[in-house]
């Protein structure tokens, strides 16, 4: 995505929906760490596409950045499906979603509580000699929440680029953090951005599926929409600038539309893909 190294990811195209146990899907995941953080498995039907995501650790309910990932590959190579407008895919569990060329969309979210803000410094790691100074680093006029765009997210807003930038926190004391608060990831955010194009920097931490970090997420960034949307927040469609790099961030694009009395989030980036070819499980 953008000019950057962008998020890698893997699939699996299944010839059976069953071709596959959970077992041998891990193992593929568990193989390839290092190299993608998550890896789909795709089986088509027709114009439909089941898809499912595991990182080296465990499943993963949704992967925002692998659908996008898949779906490019998918459409690219095949001229049916570069003529529809609209694809179905059922991902694993059971949530409905859909895609487009340029993204997919969440089809509900739930909303849930606020959470202890000393409690999340401590876990993204920020130190500070007294708990004042510490509460500054994050923006006061916005709360924390947790929202579900696919993956349970806590959402923090931070008062600089600096201060989001500057976070650096233990892989192994965030996950304890997560598993016990039962969030899938931690997304931060500041509308201090570097690029003149973006409206907010992102940085997205995943430590309960084997990392530290994400380069550019779907799902977090699609919770961070429904969060501006229902904070009064959100104005015009833009970019996100996501990651640590202040000259050379991933950029995931945004998008809001109505769909009857509902709003959607669309979010999308580009792809490429690197290498192509047959998996052998050993």
């Amino acid at each position: 995505m953008g000019s950057s190294s962008g998020n890698p990811a893997g699939y699996v195209l299944l010839q059976r929906p069953d071709e596959l146990s959970k077992e041998e899907m891990q193992k593929i995941a568990s193989q390839l760490k290092g190299f993608v953080n998550e890896v789909g498995f795709a089986f088509r039907r027709d114009k439909e596409f089941d898809l499912k995501y595991y990182s080296a650790e465990c499943e993963v309910a949704f992967c925002g950045h692998a659908t996008i990932a898949i779906m490019y590959d998918l459409i690219s190579t095949d001229p049916e499906l570069l003529n529809e407008k609209e694809l179905k895919i059922k991902s694993v569990p059971e949530r409905s979603l859909y895609s487009t060329m340029s993204g997919t969309r969440t089809q509900f979210i739930s909303w849930l509580l606020f959470l202890n803000i000393l409690s999340a410094a401590s876990a993204l790691m920020i130190q500070r000699k007294h708990w004042m100074p510490q509460l500054r680093l994050f923006d006061a006029r916005r709360p924390l929440r947790v929202i579900d765009g696919g993956l349970r997210t806590l959402i923090v807003p931070m008062a600089s680029l600096k201060d989001c930038l500057d976070l650096c926190p233990d892989q192994e004391k965030l996950r304890e953090f997560c598993l016990k608060k039962d969030f899938d990831i931690v997304h931060v955010y500041t509308d201090d951005v570097s690029t003149e194009k973006a409206g907010y920097r992102t940085r997205v931490f995943a430590p309960k599926y084997g990392y530290l970090e994400d380069p550019a997420t779907g799902s977090g960034n699609s919770a961070f929409g429904y969060y501006l949307l229902d904070e009064g927040l959100w104005e015009d469609d833009f970019a996100i600038e996501q990651g640590p790099s202040l000259k050379d961030p991933n950029v995931v694009r945004m998008k809001r539309y109505k769909e009857g009395d509902v709003d959607r989030i669309l979010f999308g980036g580009s792809g490429t893909t690197r290498i192509e070819g047959r998996y052998h499980l050993c």
